[in-house]
């Protein structure tokens, strides 16, 4: 996609914008809506510098640190994503390493998850070793989660604690060892369109399965907390740069989607999307779930031209 298409994107009239992204959804996605729910497994305390994270231990936000929680716990979070709605559970960890300790608790909770609960399991857990993603593989993980946040370019100016390739070079091991990959990144940080497209166009160099993006919720304690937030326009037309470029892919909403878009959210589906996070995310609370089953029934609707 040149510059040129991109202008496009950013200029076209929204009833254009939205004929044109459904009609590469419906092409190369259909009707399919992909529903996940996620755990904070272990939360604060990070060392890594992230502008946006509540979690880092280089900010003060106000958030409630622990520990990795237990098998026990995590399964009985798994058995709530599942009654939510949930296809696919995530489990996640502060931090961008973790014991071999940690990592056979987390391989557990994934055998005994698929055993007893009966969902597909994904994980984000850092930049994890080979053996780490194969003891993780064994127990029945099938798709891991990295991020990749933004453009390579804008990245130095939201983590200094790690680079760019560290990032790509996760994802990558975790395809190469045959997991699917699970990687998006946060929108409205200050990034430029020009970033936006460069970041869904590497996602497709990466061949990554799905693509979650995420809305900036500014959170206070933390560098990015009185950042503006963009436009509900801004973010349809976000999406739609993303379902054009990652044609065949699922796109996901996650945390911020509701002070973007508030009560019509449906905008977002119309412009591409065809997942979301449901039941809360990892220090922010979400929508009922009521509301976002609600809100599937009225995106299958428009689909439909009801």
């Amino acid at each position: 996609m040149n510059a040129i298409e991109l202008n496009e994107i950013i200029s076209m009239p929204m009833a254009e914008l939205f004929s044109a992204a459904n009609k590469v959804r419906e092409e190369h996605i259909v009707d399919r809506i992909e529903l996940c729910g996620i755990v904070n497994a272990k939360s604060g305390s990070c060392s890594e510098n992230c502008k946006f994270c509540a979690q880092s231990a280089h900010h003060g936000a106000n958030i409630e640190t622990y520990a990795l929680k237990d098998v026990d716990k995590i399964i009985s979070e798994a058995e709530a994503a599942k009654q939510n709605g949930a296809g696919r559970f995530g489990i996640v960890t502060s931090g961008n390493k973790l014991t071999g300790e940690e990592i056979g608790i987390i391989a557990e909770a994934v055998r005994r998850i698929i055993k007893e609960v009966g969902i597909s399991v994904c994980a984000s857990l850092g930049a994890l070793d080979e053996a780490s993603f194969l003891t993780l593989r064994e127990a029945g993980l099938t798709r891991y989660h990295h991020n990749i946040e933004t453009s390579e370019r804008f990245y130095p100016n939201i983590v200094t604690t790690h680079d760019y390739t560290e990032r790509t070079k996760t994802v990558k091991a975790a395809k190469a060892l045959g997991l699917e990959v699970c990687s998006g990144g946060i929108i409205g940080m200050g990034e430029t369109w020009q970033d936006r497209m460069d970041m869904a166009n590497l996602l497709k160099e990466l061949d990554v399965d799905s693509v979650p993006l995420n809305f900036l919720v500014p959170i206070k304690g933390t560098p990015l907390e009185n950042i503006q937030l963009i436009s509900s326009e801004e973010a349809i037309r976000t999406i739609a740069l993303f379902r054009f470029i990652l044609k065949d892919k699922t796109i996901k909403i996650a945390a911020g989607r509701e002070s973007a878009l508030r009560d019509h959210q449906e905008s977002l589906y119309m412009a591409g999307a065809n997942g979301m996070l449901i039941g809360g995310y990892l220090t922010i609370a979400g929508r009922p779930v009521e509301d976002d089953h609600a809100l599937i029934e009225e995106v299958r609707k428009l689909w439909n031209g009801q």
